[in-house]
């Protein structure tokens, strides 16, 4: 099989050999004589697969004891509604750094969620310019421009804004924001497990699976026991963090296919030599892309902020809308996929998530130079 060159943004690209572990065991999973999908969430059989995948988690982000391990469902856009209704408190404001289109969504359902419970919502920080279809977002703020109010609920960041490339702590200059004590609350949708990270940082962490992790359908959330007990307790059982965290994500029947896909990309992951090894390989790739837009100004232009530069989504425009949409037609020829920029923001973007070999990023970077020199 020719496979192609998957330079989607989600759902992504998923390591081949995670793939072919699944194929080889879908219809008889550990000599069961059943699929993996046929086996009770509460069976020895799958209880395995999920307690692995959890503990290859916890290994390899070196996750503290301190926090729990959840899987939960409704993808991150859930999560934009369902983390503000357990951590909201009247009198405490939920606080929002805004650095792109997901931030902006996860702001407008705190918003809703605080309405409904008594609280207030404040943007801590935005490095949006302009109005309507002219706004914009080319950076991750700079330190100085948090300030997150004393004794707030939390303050919220995208880790990592998809849509329009943009990255913290790519470079020494653009750190997360210091919270100055507030829990700090994380949408890592697009960017857990490309390199190490210091959990201990973060009241809360979640990720969608299907950029690094996995397929669509599982949400991974990392989460301070300190911070799950002190979630609301009015809210739908099902909602509460809470639940998921004292039944161990088995709560209702979790996407069991999703979390066993989970645990194989994950094993994968730790086989390749853990996060330091993919986030030495991620940044040659990010390097080998942005190195072709850089040499080739006439033609292409990275609109972000160098410090900012995202290494899982490098966005480019070329001169006129004519000739990017030639630029993804002729790549689509050779096999590469996935390539048209966001609907909102136009140009071309390449996700280079962990799963994106580096010999499709030589291709595609090597048609790119070849691109530009036939003008």
């Amino acid at each position: 099989m020719n496979r192609k060159r998957n330079f989607n943004a989600g759902p992504a690209a998923l390591p081949l050999p995670a793939l072919e572990r699944a194929r080889d065991e879908l219809l008889d999973f550990a000599g069961s004589g059943m699929s993996v999908m046929e086996h009770s969430h509460r069976g020895k059989e799958y209880e395995a697969v999920h307690d692995e995948a959890i503990a290859l988690l916890r290994q390899l982000l070196a996750i503290p004891a301190s926090h729990e391990v959840l899987f939960v469902q409704g993808g991150a856009s859930q999560l934009f509604a369902q983390v503000p209704m357990n951590l909201v408190q009247k009198g405490r404001s939920a606080e929002y750094v805004v650095n792109g289109a997901w931030g902006e969504k996860a702001l407008a359902e705190g918003k809703a969620a605080a309405a409904m419970l008594g609280g207030a919502v404040r943007v801590a920080c935005t490095t949006g310019t302009g109005e309507g279809k002219e706004k914009s977002y080319l950076r991750v703020p700079l330190p100085s421009e948090v300030k997150a109010s004393p004794g707030a609920a939390f303050l919220h960041v995208t880790s990592n804004e998809t849509i329009h490339g943009l990255q913290f702590e790519v470079d020494p200059a653009r750190p997360f924001p210091d919270a100055g004590g507030v829990p700090m609350v994380a949408d890592m949708s697009s960017d857990l497990l490309w390199r190490k990270l210091d959990v201990s940082r973060f009241g809360l962490v979640y990720a969608g699976a299907q950029k690094n992790i996995g397929p669509s359908g599982v949400v991974v959330v990392i989460a301070s026991k300190e911070l799950v007990a002190e979630g609301r307790k009015d809210i739908p059982k099902i909602f509460q963090l809470r639940t998921a965290a004292e039944n161990k994500s088995l709560y209702n029947t979790p996407p069991t296919f999703g979390i066993y896909l989970v645990r194989n990309v994950l094993a994968w992951l730790k086989g390749l030599g853990g996060l330091d090894a993919i986030e030495a390989r991620n940044r040659r790739k990010a390097a080998r892309l942005y190195g072709a837009i850089d040499r080739f100004p006439s033609c292409y232009r990275c609109p972000v902020e160098r410090e900012s530069r995202s290494v899982m989504n490098v966005v480019f425009r070329l001169p006129a809308e004519q000739d990017e949409e030639r630029f993804v037609a002729e790549a689509r020829k050779l096999g590469m996929v996935g390539l048209k920029g966001h609907r909102s923001v136009g140009g071309i973007r390449v996700s280079t998530y962990n799963a994106v070999e580096p010999e499709w990023v030589e291709e595609l970077a090597g048609f790119m130079e070849e691109f530009a020199r036939r003008g």
